[in-house]
């Protein structure tokens, strides 16, 4: 049987591994912030879905020394992902005890979420938990963003991206969708980006 490019590691997991991230996931982030500048002039971040960490790892790496990075996830994060300046609250993000919690952090100037739904192998069953999650992520956008912040969240690519999108552009000055290059070639996975959050 052929293998796919899930079977063993490529480019982006090894050099996750050289450079001490978790996960090949964090090249992803890298790029939308290289491409949007997502990541200038936040002080305060929030990472929805944070497990094991890559993406946090990469954003305390590069946030202002003075700034903090709030996460979340189900699941703890990777050992090694510690910083004076993290946050870490291990729950459900549904849950009104988690969102009080996350509330009390903020406000914040950038939103970021890489979760993924356990997936069934049935594309129309995952796509749909996909936009579960990404409904979740916009609605703590809505809630916990600064004006002029910003936000991005992944989504299992399907005909419900442009009804996000429009959604999306209710809250934002511009929101767009873009596939980072570190996506494996056969993954249906993409990001929606939410640039300057519009005042009330």
């Amino acid at each position: 049987m052929a293998k796919n490019s899930y079977s063993q590691p490529d480019f982006w997991s090894q050099k996750a591994f050289r450079e001490g991230y978790p996960a090949r996931s964090v090249y992803k982030l890298e790029e939308i912030d290289k491409k949007f500048g997502m990541l200038k002039k936040s002080r305060t971040v929030l990472d929805l879905g944070a497990a094991p960490g890559s993406w946090t790892t990469w954003l305390l790496r590069n946030i202002d020394p003075s700034g903090k990075v709030v996460s979340c996830d189900l699941n703890p994060l990777a050992k090694n992902v510690t910083a004076d300046n993290l946050v870490f609250f291990q729950g459900d993000l549904l849950s009104e005890e988690i969102r009080e919690k996350i509330i009390a952090e903020g406000p914040y100037d950038l939103v970021v979420c890489d979760a993924a739904p356990l997936t069934t192998g049935n594309r129309t069953i995952d796509t749909l938990r996909s936009k579960s999650l990404v409904e979740m992520a916009i609605w703590y956008a809505q809630q916990m963003l600064k004006t002029g912040g910003n936000f991005c969240v992944k989504i299992f690519q399907n005909g419900d991206q442009q009804k996000l999108l429009m959604k999306m552009r209710e809250t934002f000055t511009q929101a767009k969708g873009f596939k980072p290059e570190a996506c494996r070639a056969e993954s249906f996975e993409t990001y929606l980006i939410g640039l300057n959050k519009k005042g009330e």
